[in-house]
């Protein structure tokens, strides 16, 4: 699908009313989510699979941007993308919690964890194996967690 029909996809309602679909709005929801996010792309138009993964991810995260969510589950929200578009993301979650809403990550990346993260929640076999505060976490008490040595977390 081009990045336009892509971004609105989650919030069609917003685009219709039943009889007819307002595509001038829609244009301009894409143009200004390429603009904010600095999507590079020649076009809105342009089907997402042309561009890179960094910019294929904000063009995902735009979609449910739309939607204007109270809480935004992010999982893997940087894997197997370039460090520059990484740092964007993570600018981007700063600023989404600062204004209230609630993003909970699922990361791999121990650094990303720890860099990202007010609240950690380790998980092992399906279940919670503790919760860390920022100022208590570190990589040994969240691998000790995940691995099931509880007393070494503390």
């Amino acid at each position: 699908m081009p990045i336009d029909s892509n971004i609105t996809l989650a919030s069609l309602n917003k685009l219709s009313n039943g009889v007819s679909f307002d595509f001038k709005k829609e244009r301009r929801i894409a143009t200004d989510y390429v603009q904010r996010f600095a999507i590079k792309t020649p076009s809105i138009f342009a089907p997402v699979t042309t561009l890179s993964g960094g910019n294929q991810q904000k063009v995902a995260l735009s979609r449910w941007l739309e939607t204007e969510p109270t809480v935004l589950i992010l999982d893997e929200p940087t894997q197997g993308i370039d460090v520059g578009a990484k740092a964007e993301i993570h600018t981007l979650m700063s600023e989404l919690a600062a204004r209230g809403t609630a993003v909970l990550m699922i990361s791999s990346e121990l650094p990303e964890i720890l860099g990202m993260s007010d609240r950690i929640v380790v998980m092992r076999h399906g279940r919670v194996a503790g919760v860390l505060s920022r100022d208590d976490a570190t990589q040994h008490a969240i691998m000790a967690l995940a691995l099931g040595h509880e007393e070494l977390a503390a």
